[in-house]
């Protein structure tokens, strides 16, 4: 009984301890990276504006894309849509990704929705480089984690785990423009 009594406290113990650390880190996951591309704005801005481009360049895109990708009409600009559902995966892996706002002279900026996941708010935003040459682009993605601790501590790997698909993105999309431009 003595041995029982211990494990429980110990139990309860351990948990209020994993509670109060988590209450350190921070309440929102960000990940973000940034580069420059060598075309005008006009095209990388058509590149990140057009849902049904984002298969030839973005990571998570690219991966759905062999499932079935359901797009809005138009799949561009403020309110355009994709969606993907994956029934092969364990369970379904399902998601809708939603433009909220769009302005050529500022960027894309979306809502991510994937299941069992926090939704994710995220941005390419793009300005001139100093010469006007080319294009400077900053990609970030935000996830509200609330306050339950394994969120938290999830939340404190984001960079690790998605900051490569980004920069992959991002290099995926830059030889794209300049292809292009």
């Amino acid at each position: 009984m003595r041995f029982i009594k211990l494990i429980l406290i110990s139990i309860v113990g351990f948990a209020i301890l994993i509670s109060l650390l988590s209450l350190l880190f921070p309440s929102q996951a960000v990940v973000e990276r940034s580069g420059v591309i060598d075309a005008p704005m006009t095209v990388v801005y058509g590149q990140i504006n057009d849902l049904r481009t984002w298969s030839q360049w973005n990571p998570w895109t690219k991966m759905e894309a062999t499932n079935s990708l359901e797009f809005s009409e138009p799949a561009y600009g403020t309110g355009a849509w994709y969606s993907w559902a994956n029934p092969k995966k364990q369970g379904v892996t399902s998601g809708k990704l939603t433009i909220t706002r769009s302005e050529p002279a500022k960027g894309v900026y979306y809502e991510l929705l994937y299941n069992d996941m926090r939704p994710v708010s995220s941005g390419l935003e793009i300005k001139p480089t100093k010469n006007g040459d080319g294009t400077v682009i900053h990609w970030y993605l935000v996830t509200k984690l609330g306050w339950l601790p394994w969120w938290k501590f999830r939340g404190f790997m984001a960079d690790r785990l998605m900051g490569p698909q980004v920069e992959q993105g991002l290099t995926e999309l830059k030889e794209r423009c300049e292809r292009n431009k």
